[in-house]
């Protein structure tokens, strides 16, 4: 009795295991979605044929897809759980580490994670369908813990996160062809180049959007002009043929 009682004063509460959830699923989104950009190129936003780019995103998703549901083979432990101070070990032995088959076994159900959710709040043992399945407990991580390096880990997947999105979205505008025809239009537009005193640069960020479908295609971009003697914001609305050069419709400034 005294043991049973000891092992369930052990077991990791709900609530770390959900917070410990929602970082692995932040984290391991943010590795797939990272590594799908990098395998599409920044050129992407020109490439009109879905099915190209659901072939070239696939085999990234599968990987990550795997890597996700191997998260704890590595003492039982995931980035989450590492941060929340929690670990999973065998149910009836907590000295000992599930073996990889077993930890992949057990994250496959997280597939069903509504139900998963509503087991775990049920179970009176603090157990979801892949612990029982696999027969594991997940526990307090006995030793003492150094929260700050935890909490600069977690803060800095979240910076990596929005930081490379950031960046990937407007490098791939930069790249598009719909940007370079703007770009192309501005230079040869002498009263736009008078009016700014001679053209320096243009903004780090253009914002707007380009989309693509069945050969046909619209953008909306707004560029910055940064001149000698002025910047000037300049609006463009651009649409495309199948198989024919953007056409820049409309520039205003």
């Amino acid at each position: 009795m005294t043991q049973n009682f000891e092992d369930r004063l052990s077991l990791s509460s709900r609530k770390r295991r959900i917070v410990a959830f929602l970082i692995d699923l932040f984290t391991m989104t943010f590795l797939i979605v990272a590594i799908s950009f990098m395998s599409l190129g920044t050129r992407f936003l020109d490439e009109n044929n879905a099915s190209k780019v659901m072939t070239k995103m696939l085999p990234t998703m599968l990987i990550g897809f795997i890597v996700y549901f191997a998260k704890d083979s590595i003492k039982g432990i995931s980035p989450g759980k590492w941060i929340m101070g929690i670990m999973v070990r065998d149910e009836n032995n907590h000295n000992e580490i599930p073996s990889a088959g077993r930890l992949f076994i057990r994250n496959l159900l997280i597939i069903i994670w509504p139900i998963e959710f509503i087991v775990l709040a049920v179970s009176q043992d603090k157990k979801r369908l892949g612990d029982k399945i696999a027969k594991t407990s997940v526990l307090k991580n006995t030793k003492k813990l150094n929260v700050l390096p935890r909490v600069l880990a977690l803060g800095g997947i979240g910076i990596a996160y929005f930081v490379f999105i950031f960046v990937f979205v407007f490098a791939s505008m930069k790249n598009s062809d719909a940007y370079k025809t703007v770009i192309s239009e501005i230079e040869q537009n002498q009263e736009l180049i008078k009016e700014v005193g001679g053209i320096k640069e243009y903004g780090m960020f253009p914002t707007g959007g380009v989309s693509i479908k069945s050969g046909y295609g619209e953008a909306n971009l707004e560029i910055k002009v940064i001149g000698n003697e002025k910047e000037l914001s300049v609006n463009a609305y651009l649409t495309k043929e199948p198989n024919e050069e953007w056409k820049l419709i409309e520039l205003n400034k």
